[in-house]
């Protein structure tokens, strides 16, 4: 998008002028100079006559012209030449010409001025008042003036200048504007809801803010106030800057984004000017949609900062407060925010009247996702064996951004390949790639292979024999990211919530690891670290948060609270004896120990399947679902 240019002030005008031709300036200056000095020697040799001196001068007939100038002080400046002489005794000889000054109501022998000059035969031209000459003298000396001091000025001024826009490159918001229309032509490619896969009730709740900038009359009319600003709250990569660009293109009103932290700078005060910078250009392209992302950055709790109540975050913060409360109702002019961290956003802020509206942004479900999946692909050719709803269904989690780079490694892959269609293998090794890394291409030993192999086979076969269990999806020994192999189980939909027995399930599956290590090869790894560090805190939770230990009963131990000095990071704070932290401790131990035993009388029941898994993984290092169930 090409940057707005503004238009040229007269002085860069003139610079321009000056570059390209002040070089011919000093010449003609000192042409001028020269043709001065010669028209001033050509006076030299005036003389000033007396009154009486002129009156002989004319009575002898030994003047030839004059010119009669009439001054604004009530004079006559007569200024003329003699007739030449060549007697060097006479005193005409000293000069050629003369000036005289009389008053205006002066006579000539008691003759008019004009009678007296036609009496004696003098040729004499009336000039109207002032001098010419020295009027055009006054304009070059003040031309002169006028180039000496820009000569001066000049570094001067550009020094100001220089300064002005380096403050202004500070001072004024460098948000972007992207003006969905102009008197020609679409300046960029308008996105709208269509664009926008799933989020149904996001875009249900923000059609009232369409309607607004469309018909904000109707509005009015019914004395409804429509909300000022719109946070939009969710994890990353949810699409929440996606349905800000589709609320602008439905709309069809101005783009105006920017992110929280390029208002926050070192300099107190720069965060506050482009505060008011951003909103003076939104409301001179109205109707416009403010978008500031990652408000968090911008608007923290104030007094969570090292700098008390001055420091620059506040500053910036309190600016944002007053603009917001200053929108006039009939501009047509919406802030929209995102941010992933609304529990740090300062309470004023969020007020009504400010921020009134909230609009969840949630991970897409299976649904979705499918959604999501097919606005990614439709400029992609895929293969017929490429089933969406498999990829959505194993795709849990997975956020609009996460899908999107999912098809682009497959793409990419498909490319590097030379095919000419996205298969569902390429798809499946992008899957096993951004959830559990690349493949690491490291030698480990063959008994490294085979502890591996027990290990991940160990998961496997209790995720099988455990019904509540997620249904298993893969098994691999091939070392990926930090891990040497992995066991991947993915749900049939998606989960909001979890019993019990369906959490014990997950422990089962997590200590089976652990257990195959102990039972088949005798021995104790460091590999079920990743697999103790989820059980226990998984443990914890349903201990202490979800009430689901008989010993304790249905209590929630332990209170989250926000560090404010620290920008509220959450931390949990004991509220609790020392007699019950040691009954915490003691009933998540019997509850790791009681799931740990289970998943060993899993595997001493099935250990004739347990060997042949392993054998199978040994010599193929990866296998699906349906290949372990038809062995087994």
């Amino acid at each position: 998008m090409k940057k707005e240019k503004e238009p040229k002030s007269l002085w860069e005008k003139f610079e321009q002028f000056w570059k390209k031709r002040g070089k011919y300036f000093f010449p003609l200056l000192l042409v001028i100079i020269l043709f001065s000095l010669l028209f001033n020697s050509g006076n030299k040799a005036e003389q000033k006559l007396e009154y009486n001196e002129f009156i002989k001068a004319a009575q002898e007939r030994k003047i030839d012209k004059i010119v009669i100038e009439s001054q604004t002080t009530g004079l006559y400046k007569i200024k003329g030449s003699f007739i030449g002489t060549r007697n060097p005794d006479d005193s005409i000889a000293k000069g050629k010409n003369f000036i005289l000054i009389i008053r205006k109501e002066a006579k000539f022998e008691n003759l008019e001025l004009e009678n007296f000059f036609k009496k004696y035969d003098i040729k004499f031209t009336v000039k109207g008042k002032g001098s010419g000459s020295s009027l055009l003298g006054l304009l070059f000396y003040l031309f002169i003036f006028f180039v000496i001091a820009f000569i001066f000025l000049r570094p001067t001024m550009k020094s100001m200048k220089e300064q002005e826009k380096y403050l202004n490159k500070y001072t004024k918001s460098s948000a972007k504007l992207d003006k969905q229309k102009t008197s020609s032509k679409i300046v960029s490619k308008k996105i709208t809801f269509k664009d926008v896969a799933g989020l149904k009730e996001a875009k249900e709740e923000l059609k009232e803010t369409i309607d607004f900038l469309k018909n904000p009359i109707n509005f009015s009319k019914l004395g409804g106030r429509v909300p000022r600003g719109v946070l939009l709250v969710g994890p990353p990569g949810t699409g929440k800057t996606l349905l800000a660009k589709a609320v602008a293109g439905e709309s069809s009103a101005n783009f105006i984004y920017s992110s929280g932290s390029e208002f926050v700078e070192m300099f107190v005060g720069v965060g506050a000017s482009r505060v008011r910078s951003l909103f003076a250009r939104a409301k001179a392209n109205t109707p416009a949609i403010i978008f500031i992302d990652e408000l968090d950055a911008l608007a923290r709790h104030r007094g969570a900062g090292l700098g008390g109540g001055h420091d620059e975050r506040e500053q910036t913060l309190n600016q944002l407060l007053v603009e917001l409360d200053g929108f006039d109702e009939r501009e047509n002019v919406i802030l929209l925010a995102a941010t992933n961290r609304p529990d740090i956003l300062d309470n004023a802020l969020l007020r009504p009247g400010r921020f009134d509206r909230k609009v969840y942004t949630n991970l897409p479900d299976i649904e979705d996702r499918e959604a999501i999946l097919k606005v990614h692909t439709r400029n992609k050719p895929l293969a017929n064996n490429a089933d969406l709803k498999i990829i959505a269904r194993g795709t849990p989690g997975f956020s609009g951004a996460d899908l999107e780079n999912l098809v682009n490694e497959a793409a990419l892959k498909a490319a590097r390949e030379k095919k000419e269609k996205i298969e569902m293998d390429d798809i499946e090794w992008a899957f096993d790639k951004l959830l559990m890394g690349a493949e690491k291409k490291i030698i480990i030993t063959s008994k490294e292979k085979q502890t591996t192999a027990y290990h991940e086979a160990g998961h496997a076969l209790t995720s099988l024999f455990c019904p509540e269990a997620d249904p298993l999806h893969k098994v691999s020994i091939i070392p990926r990211g930090q891990a040497l192999g992995i066991t991947v189980q993915l749900p049939l939909k998606d989960k909001y919530l979890y019993s019990k027995e369906e959490l014990e399930a997950k422990l089962i599956v997590l200590m089976g690891g652990r257990a195959a290590e102990e039972i088949f090869l005798d021995q104790l790894t460091t590999g079920a670290s990743n697999d103790l560090e989820v059980a226990t805190k998984l443990a914890r939770k349903m201990v202490c948060n979800f009430g689901m230990s008989t010993e304790l009963g249905p209590l929630s131990f332990g209170q989250k609270e926000g560090e404010l000095f620290l920008g509220k990071d959450l931390r949990q704070i004991r509220n609790y004896s020392e007699d019950t932290a040691k009954k915490i401790d003691e009933t998540i131990k019997n509850l790791i120990d009681e799931v740990y035993q289970k998943a060993k009388n899993i595997l001493e029941k099935n250990k004739d399947k347990m060997e042949k898994l392993v054998k199978l993984l040994l010599e193929k290092e990866t296998l699906t679902a349906e290949v372990i169930k038809k062995v087994l």
